[in-house]
């Protein structure tokens, strides 16, 4: 089998690994810094670059889950859902932010392609903590949206787009149960007058 028949074989391994499943160590800030360059490799038409991570690192992890709780408790959560978003910050022995900025100014590239881009880069991203032998997968949720974790983290005209969370996986990385696989690739045919 030749080096890129392997990388391929490799990268067809890669499925999303949940918090549970995630031991430490999680990257260290070389292996972040690389998945980043790794990142920047994806299309980007016009050169805008818009996204970027953002590290939260083990010392970072009570304010944020500080963040986390206050937000529950200002959209009026119960206290046991305030306790499960204050914990959300500790999952994955690491965690970064996507952070993105969206244009709407540039003619050339309208917002779809920007976040075209940002979606490439996600998962480039998640491709190269894969090859380093990481687990990871990018989630969500009402954090993303809120607005005192948005102001912690992004600047003017930025978002925040999702976490990602990377370890060492304890388990193998398989599909989710029950998804059926359909063709993600047809020819395209003329339609016929």
């Amino acid at each position: 089998m030749s080096a890129e028949e392997k990388l391929l074989a490799l990268l067809g391994q890669r499925y999303s690994v949940g918090p549970k499943y995630l031991a430490p160590p999680g990257p260290n800030v070389a292996q972040w810094a690389q998945a980043a360059a790794l990142a920047l490799r994806a299309p980007d038409h016009g050169g805008l670059r818009p996204f970027r991570f953002v590290v939260v690192g083990d010392a970072e992890r009570p304010d944020l889950a500080a963040l986390f709780a206050a937000g529950a408790q200002q959209r009026g959560q119960a206290p046991d859902e305030i306790e499960r978003a204050r914990a959300r910050a500790y999952n994955g022995p690491g965690l970064a932010a996507l952070v993105a900025r969206v244009r709407d100014d540039v003619p050339d590239v309208p917002p779809h392609e920007q976040w075209l881009c940002v979606g490439a880069a996600l998962m480039n991203f998640m491709n190269a903590l894969h090859l380093m032998g990481f687990g990871a997968k990018a989630l969500s949720g009402a954090s993303v949206s809120d607005p005192a974790v948005h102001t912690a983290f992004c600047g003017p005209g930025e978002q925040l787009a999702n976490w990602v969370i990377a370890g060492r996986p304890t388990r193998a990385a398989h599909p989710k149960a029950g998804t059926a696989a359909s063709p993600a690739l047809s020819n395209w045919q003329a339609p016929q007058a």
